[in-house]
């Protein structure tokens, strides 16, 4: 495919980010810019117009769905099997390397891994075989306590007790947990960013081999990275690399589960990178992006950019201020039937909420007044 036709499903905004030099590239790209779009783009044109070897480029996202779309849209730019390309998630690709280097990594060549329920059933056992109170040290808060901080690349003999009985007690629960996951073999999720990471730091020669090799790394939904994947991708994308990640600081919901968006930040300061833009929203109308616009505007620390679409025109955003749940629901079953006489199928009409517990409520309302409904993400 000639080059031109290559980029001409583009706009300029990003072609300008697809065909940035070969430097450390940060593109700021808001909601329904087409992030991921350039994200394989890129892909495809080290690949095409630079000679880059499908060997030396690895792709990351966060969830597996992500990662097999990003191969099969890069496959079908290239027109060619990318059997190659090193594309997956953080943890798949952590995986990846801990099989390949289990030596190295002070592992069993058969280890296995716990899922979040295995891990913890192992943690309450620890709990119990020490005689602990659980209605105290529930089980869910201590393994929340471990994976906290192999979030963010400390292991319990690094951690400071403050002088704290409480906080004690959780660091000696974190260094049995650890041993005891030696014993049987295993490593848990965040392990596995962890102790890849650790492997690469610490093995020289190891270390040396990946970031010679690759030296272009592409990142997706990067104001989701918490602290080791940050470190993990600032060590493996050290010189003589150059990284080309992607992300909006606007979009960053997951602090809760360790997400760091000054990680941005960080980037654009510890890799000098360039910064591209991605403005232009083909998902919303001009009416919700502008309140979208006012309401983000608010918040401090940002890279900054102002979101615009070429549509036109867009229904007036309503608020309600209800009285109380059940208000609120009533209001919510009244918009569905006011659909529903516009010949609207109830397929077409959704409820979101922010908590489980809110959906109470509104099943209340939906089944006397016999819709039917289903929940997603419960039961």
């Amino acid at each position: 495919m000639p080059r031109h036709d290559f980029l001409e499903s583009l706009n300029d905004a990003q072609r300008e980010a697809v065909t940035a030099p070969l430097v450390p590239i940060l593109v700021l790209a808001g909601a329904g810019s087409g992030k991921t779009r350039v994200l394989t783009y890129r892909a495809a044109w080290l690949i095409r117009e630079h000679g880059v070897s499908p060997h030396g480029l690895m792709a990351v996202t966060f969830t597996n769905k992500a990662a097999a779309e990003m191969r099969g849209r890069i496959e079908a730019l290239l027109d060619m099997p990318g059997g190659a390309l090193w594309v997956g998630t953080f943890h798949g690709i952590a995986h990846r390397l801990l099989r390949r280097h289990w030596r190295e990594a002070g592992l069993p060549q058969s280890f296995q891994i716990l899922d979040e329920e295995d891990q913890h059933r192992l943690v309450r056992k620890i709990i119990r075989e020490q005689n602990l109170d659980e209605q105290r040290w529930v089980p869910r808060e201590v393994q929340n306590f471990i994976n906290a901080h192999k979030d963010e690349g400390r292991r319990a003999k690094r951690l400071d007790d403050r002088g704290d009985p409480t906080r004690q007690q959780l660091i000696r629960l974190y260094e049995q947990y650890q041993q005891r996951c030696e014993q049987l073999g295993v490593v848990d999720f965040a392990e596995l960013l962890l102790r890849s990471f650790e492997t690469l730091r610490d093995v020289a020669d190891l270390g040396a081999y990946y970031r010679e090799r690759f030296r272009h790394l592409l990142v997706d939904e990067f104001q989701d990275t918490n602290g080791v994947q940050y470190e993990w991708l600032k060590f493996l994308a050290g010189p003589p690399g150059m990284p080309f990640v992607v992300g909006d600081d606007d979009q960053s919901i997951y602090r809760w589960r360790g997400a760091r968006v000054e990680n941005m930040q960080h980037f654009r300061r510890d890799f000098s990178a360039t910064v591209c833009r991605l403005e232009q929203n083909y998902r919303s109308t001009p009416v919700i992006l502008a309140a979208a616009n006012a309401i983000i505007a608010k918040n401090t620390d940002r890279l900054g950019k102002e979101l615009w679409t070429a549509a036109k025109g867009g229904e007036p955003i309503r608020v309600y201020a209800a009285f109380n749940e059940r208000d609120e629901a009533d209001f919510v079953l009244e918009r569905i039937r006011e659909h529903q006489r516009t010949g609207l199928p109830l397929t077409a009409a959704a409820v979101l909420y922010r908590s489980n517990a809110q959906s109470r409520a509104f099943e209340e309302a939906l089944m006397a007044a016999r819709i039917p409904y289903r929940v997603y993400g419960g039961l």
